[in-house]
Parts: C-alpha cells; sequence; structure tokens
C-alpha cells in the first residue's frame, strides 16, 4: 500500500489537513515534496499528486495538521506496513474498515 492510497481512505477527514513528509530514504524523496514539507507544508491535494500513482516512500513519516494542531501521522514501516495514529478514534475506525487486517499496537 502507498502514501496515495491510505490518503484516499482517510476520506474527507484528511482533504482540510495540512503535510509535511519526512523520509529517511531522501534519495528516493522527490525534491519537491520535500520542499513543500518544510514550513507550513502542503495541503492533501498536493500531497496526492506528488505521491500518486506508485510512489514508494521508504521509512517515511507523513503529520497531518489541522489549524497547527497535529492530528494523524501516518508512518510507513516498510514497504507494506503503516502505523496510523489519529486524535480522533473515528478515523481508525474508518481505516479498519477499509483494511480488515489491521491490528491495535
Amino acid at each position: 500500500m502507498t502514501l496515495a492510497e491510505l490518503l484516499v481512505r482517510l476520506g474527507s477527514f484528511g482533504l482540510g489537513l495540512r503535510w509535511r513528509v519526512e523520509c529517511d530514504e531522501k534519495w528516493d524523496l522527490p525534491a519537491e515534496l520535500e520542499r513543500l514539507s518544510a514550513g507550513d507544508g502542503m495541503d492533501t491535494l498536493m500531497l496526492l499528486s506528488l505521491t500518486a500513482p506508485d510512489v514508494q516512500l521508504i521509512d517515511a513519516e507523513a503529520c497531518g495538521f489541522a489549524e497547527g494542531v497535529l492530528v494523524v501521522v501516518l508512518a510507513e514501516v516498510d514497504s507494506s506496513l503503516w502505523d496510523v495514529r489519529a486524535a480522533d478514534e473515528r478515523v481508525l475506525s474508518e481505516l479498519r474498515g477499509h483494511y480488515p487486517g489491521a491490528t491495535d499496537l
């Protein structure tokens, strides 16, 4: 699963967020993604455009902010395992519905 797929699964919750992305494997990080992650970050549609359809990040963390407050963290542990933390339990419930194999940590 890619970051773009996970962003789409966030649905309307993710649309109003500003994102900053950090990636340990910078050799594969699109330059524009790194530049826009500085400061105020980027909106969800911009992040989708930079990561879709198949950009695979390695050891990456995408932090979503609403009005300057961190509300969701999408951390890619490896190419197929994501750690999702969210301030709103409804977000986690929605993702569990899309990914029945998801487990609580």
